[in-house]
């Protein structure tokens, strides 16, 4: 009984690296080699369906990773929002919070601050926290090593410095960091001292940790309630998922 290669290939070809292994073995030599004609013939007459079976994939793959970070915030609450390493700024005592991993030279997370600064402002109730999340190279490393000491030594500026440290022209280094430091009254000196007495490799050790259990990659990257958000995801979408936070209880209502 011939085989209707043509409406197998329209009806299947989404589904394609699932039903080949099938249809290989069911197949003999001449029918596989046609029935491969009429599959490119089918996908070169209809390219838009790999398109469809791309985004279909990219959306399950985003369900995928949504629910295990789902899973790895209710697995990490305290260390992710509560963490003795951390600072936060904003208003430490605010009914919600967002919590951002960055590394000082990411440009994204620069040309995100605006957004996040455009949101405390319009938004005086919002508990900011700040993950250290150096992953740019030495340079990076270097400057989150000058931050550490500055939050130890002078945590009620830690916020002049972080927004200082990301509006700042130039490659975040180790003497652009103290240099900061210094203008806002902590002397190289103390800096340096802090850093050899207390390195920041126990709080970036903890960082990197949670941003695997996240799958974090980059930066900037945010958690509000019991989503992680990746990318600079803009002034609206941080909004409305703060704002669902205290509606519901979850980023998404």
């Amino acid at each position: 009984m011939a085989l209707n290669f043509k409406m197998i290939a329209a009806t299947t070809v989404a589904l394609l690296p699932f039903m080949l292994p099938v249809a290989a073995h069911a197949l003999d030599d001449a029918q596989k080699k046609e029935f491969g004609a009429f599959i490119r013939e089918y996908l070169l007459e209809n390219p838009e369906v790999l398109v469809e079976a791309q985004q279909a994939l990219q959306e399950k793959q985003e369900t995928a990773r949504m629910k295990q970070a789902k899973v790895a915030v209710s697995s990490n609450t305290d260390k992710i929002f509560k963490s003795t390493y951390d600072v936060a700024i904003g208003n430490p005592k605010g009914d919600v919070t967002v919590v951002e991993f960055f590394d000082y030279n990411c440009g994204y997370c620069r040309r995100a601050h605006a957004d996040m600064e455009a949101v405390l402002e319009q938004d005086k109730n919002i508990r900011y926290v700040l993950k250290e999340f150096p992953i740019l190279g030495p340079d990076s490393e270097a400057a989150h090593k000058v931050s550490d000491a500055f939050r130890k030594l002078s945590p009620e500026k830690y916020g002049d410095f972080f927004r200082a440290m990301m509006t700042s022209e130039g490659r975040a280094s180790e003497e652009s960091a103290i240099a900061i430091a210094s203008d806002l009254g902590v002397s190289e000196e103390k800096i340096r001292a802090k850093m050899a007495e207390s390195p920041n490799t126990a709080s970036v050790e903890e960082t990197y940790r949670l941003a695997a259990d996240l799958g974090i990659t980059g930066t900037p990257s945010y958690v509000i309630g019991d989503e992680m958000l990746p990318g600079a995801v803009g002034t609206a979408a941080l909004s409305e998922k703060l704002g669902n936070v205290r509606s519901c209880g979850q980023a998404t209502c």
